[in-house]
């Protein structure tokens, strides 16, 4: 298993931005972590306590709909989902996996509003404990720092003298 994560040697400046992070609570210990983790790196990126909601929700199939409502709503600038889905002996695991990346793209796409994907999927609990631990994976931390690197990437438009040169 991976160290750490390290901290990137260049953080973006989310100076002013509005940032939700958006909890699935299934397992309220590792959400925990991971709340922690994307707390944290929003700190490292220049966020103000004040511009950070945390929203919880019961679990990872509920995400891509808080994530859709914040977003219509225009409170947020960028979403930091975060939860866990373990492997059990039925396909339940499949199903909420699958559907909540999905519904997580699909939303960010929609909306052109960075989501960062702090979901893990897992075999058991000890990889979940593995990720979601500060001091071992942080991935809470990752998905916050993804979701704020996208944050300041301009929209490109048909106005736009960003393109692709042949």
């Amino acid at each position: 298993m991976a160290g750490p994560s390290k901290k990137p040697a260049s953080l973006p400046d989310c100076s002013g931005k509005r940032f939700a992070i958006i909890s699935a609570r299934f397992y309220g210990d590792l959400a925990d972590w991971l709340e922690d983790g994307a707390k944290r790196a929003l700190r490292d990126c220049k966020v103000k306590e004040d511009d950070i909601a945390v929203y919880a929700v019961p679990g990872c199939f509920e995400l891509p709909l808080a994530a859709s409502r914040l977003i219509a709503a225009d409170k947020v600038d960028a979403v930091i989902a975060v939860g866990v889905v373990i492997r059990g002996e039925t396909p339940h695991f499949d199903y909420v996996a699958g559907e909540c990346s999905r519904g997580i793209m699909n939303v960010q796409l929609a909306s052109g509003v960075p989501i960062g994907f702090g979901v893990l999927t897992t075999e058991n609990r000890i990889q979940a404990e593995e990720r979601a631990d500060p001091e071992r994976g942080d991935k809470g931390y990752e998905a916050a720092i993804a979701a704020a690197t996208l944050l300041n990437i301009p929209p490109v438009d048909s106005e736009s003298s960003i393109g692709f040169r042949r």
